[in-house]
C-alpha cells in the first residue's frame, strides 16, 4: 500500500493541525457537557429527594382526616411559587387527596419519582405520592451550552487552522530561499554552494548535503571534461598519423613493399586506436555495474607468477624482477584479476629503478578480503597525485611520457575490477618507494558455483 503524497505541505499541515485542533476541543466540549448534564441531574435528583422529605414530614404531622385541610394547606404553602413542581397524593387506588394547582407552560422534560407514605389514619392503607420536577429550563440551557461548545470548537479550529497556516507559510520561508538559490545555480556556477547561514538547524544537515552534492557533481563535471580533452587529445596523436601516412603514401606512387611497410605502420595506430575503445567500453561497463563472474581460483600466487612470465620480456628490458609473496584463494574472475595485476605490474615496471626488485604482495584476512598489492622503488608521488592515479587518462607526467604505450586508462581498468569484485583501491608513496593495489573480497568456492550455476 503506497502513501499518498500531499500536493502542498503547507495546506496538509494547516488541514491535519485544524482537524486534531477540532478534536481535541470537541472532547473538551464534550466532558463539559457531560459534565454539566451529569450536574444538573444530580442537583434535579437532589431536589426532588429534599421535596420527598418534606412531604413525608408534613403527611407525618396529621392525625386524622379531618386534619387533610391543615395538610392541603400547608403544601399549597409549601409549593407556593414552585411553578416547575407538580404533586398528587392518592389514597388506596384511585382516590385523590391532594394535587397542586396546574402548572401552565409545562414542558415535556420531566423529572418524576413516586414514593409511598404510610396512612396516619389507617395502618392497612397506603398513600401514594407521584411528583414532577419540569427541567424544561435546564434542557434549553443545555442545548444552548452544546451549540456554544460546537460553534467554540469550530472557531477554535478555525483560528488555529489560520495561525497554523501562518506559521507554516513563515516555517517554509527558509525552504523556499533554498530553492531560489538552487534555481539560480548555472552549469558555469555549479560549485557555488548554498548559503545556510540564515537557515534553522533543522535544514543545516540538508543544506551540508546538498552543497558536498554541487562539490561532488562540481569534481564529476570537471572530470567529465578533462576526460573528453583526455579522449580528443588520445584519438587525435593515432588518427593525425595515420592521416598523414596515408596521404603521403597516396601522394606518388610507391612500391608493394612500401605500402607494406605504410599499411604494418597503420595497423599499430589502429591496434592501439582498438585497444583504447575496448578500455573505453569495458569502464562503461563496470560503471553501469556490471559484476564480476567468479569461479573457484585455487592460488592467486600461481596466477601472479602467470602474469609475471607474460611481462617476462618486458622486465628483462626495464632490468627489474618481482618477487610475488603470500598466497591465498576463493572465487574471483580470474581473467579480470590478471588484468588487474598485469596493469599493475606494468605500470611498476615503468616507473622502478633499473636493478631494484618489484614486489607483489598477496595478504588474506580473517574477514575474508584479499589485499594484492605492486610496490617499486622510484621516485616519489606527490600526496596531490595519489587520490587521482584511478582517474581515467590521469597521469602524474604531464609530458605524457610512455604516451605511445600507455594511454592512462590502465589504473582505472584497475579500480573497475576492483569494484566488480566488492573491493576497493589504494596508493601508497613514501621514502622512495610506491605501492599501488586493490583489496577484494574472496567468496568461497560453494557460493561460486551456486553463484554460476543461477547465472547460467
Amino acid at each position: 500500500m503506497t502513501k499518498r503524497n500531499p500536493h502542498s505541505l503547507g495546506h496538509w499541515l494547516s488541514w491535519w493541525l485544524a482537524v486534531q485542533t477540532f478534536m481535541g476541543l470537541g472532547l473538551v466540549c464534550i466532558v463539559v457537557y457531560v459534565a454539566t448534564s451529569l450536574n444538573f441531574s444530580a442537583r434535579q435528583d437532589e431536589e426532588l429527594r429534599h421535596k420527598q422529605e418534606v412531604i413525608r414530614h408534613l403527611v407525618a404531622e396529621i392525625v386524622t382526616q379531618d386534619d387533610l385541610a391543615s395538610l392541603r394547606h400547608k403544601l399549597d404553602d409549601f409549593f407556593f411559587g414552585h411553578t416547575d413542581l407538580r404533586l398528587r397524593l392518592i389514597e388506596g387506588a384511585n382516590t385523590l387527596i391532594y394535587t397542586t394547582h396546574p402548572a401552565t407552560g409545562m414542558s415535556g422534560h420531566q423529572c418524576r419519582i413516586a414514593f409511598d407514605i404510610p396512612s396516619p389514619w389507617s395502618r392497612t392503607t397506603m398513600l401514594r405520592a407521584e411528583m414532577a420536577l419540569d427541567t424544561g429550563s435546564d434542557a434549553e440551557l443545555m442545548r444552548r451550552l452544546a451549540w456554544t461548545l460546537l460553534a467554540s470548537a469550530l472557531a477554535g479550529a478555525g483560528i488555529v487552522s489560520a495561525g497554523g497556516a501562518w506559521l507554516v507559510r513563515r516555517a517554509l520561508a527558509p525552504v523556499h530561499d533554498l530553492a531560489q538559490q538552487a534555481a539560480a545555480l548555472a552549469p558555469e556556477s555549479i560549485g557555488q554552494s548554498l548559503d545556510g547561514s540564515a537557515q534553522a538547524d533543522e535544514l543545516q544537515p540538508l543544506i551540508a548535503q546538498f552543497n558536498a552534492l554541487l562539490a561532488r557533481l562540481e569534481n564529476a563535471y570537471q572530470q567529465l571534461e578533462g576526460f573528453n580533452a583526455d579522449v580528443a587529445h588520445e584519438l587525435r596523436t593515432p588518427l593525425a598519423t595515420l592521416i598523414g601516412e596515408t596521404e603521403l603514401a597516396l601522394s606518388r606512387e610507391r612500391s608493394t613493399r612500401e605500402l607494406r611497410e605504410v599499411l604494418g605502420s597503420n595497423l599499430e595506430d589502429l591496434n592501439r586506436l582498438a585497444s583504447l575503445v575496448n578500455d573505453m567500453l569495458f569502464l562503461s561497463k563496470a560503471d553501469r555495474g556490471e559484476r564480476a563472474r567468479r569461479t573457484p581460483v585455487g592460488s592467486l600466487a600461481e596466477l601472479a607468477a602467470e602474469v609475471v612470465e607474460f611481462h617476462d620480456a618486458a622486465l628483462q628490458e626495464a632490468g627489474v624482477t618481482v618477487r610475488v609473496s603470500g598466497d591465498s584463494g576463493g572465487a574471483f574472475d580470474a581473467a579480470l584479476l590478471r588484468r588487474a595485476v598485469s596493469n599493475l605490474l606494468a605500470n611498476a615496471t615503468r616507473f622502478a629503478g633499473r636493478g631494484s626488485i618489484i614486489d607483489l604482495d598477496i595478504e588474506p584476512d580473517d574477514s575474508g578480503t584479499v589485499t594484492l598489492s605492486v610496490g617499486n622503488a622510484g621516485p616519489a608521488i606527490p600526496e596531490q597525485h595519489l587520490s587521482r592515479l584511478f582517474d581515467r587518462f590521469y597521469r602524474v607526467d604531464p609530458a605524457r611520457e610512455h604516451g605511445e604505450t600507455n594511454h592512462g586508462l590502465g589504473l582505472s581498468i584497475v579500480a573497475a575490477i576492483a569494484r566488480m569484485h566488492g573491493g576497493r583501491t589504494f596508493a601508497l608513496s613514501a621514502a622512495g618507494r610506491t605501492t599501488v593495489g586493490f583489496s577484494l573480497s574472496a567468496e568461497d568456492c560453494r557460493s561460486a558455483r551456486s553463484g554460476g550455476n543461477a547465472g547460467a
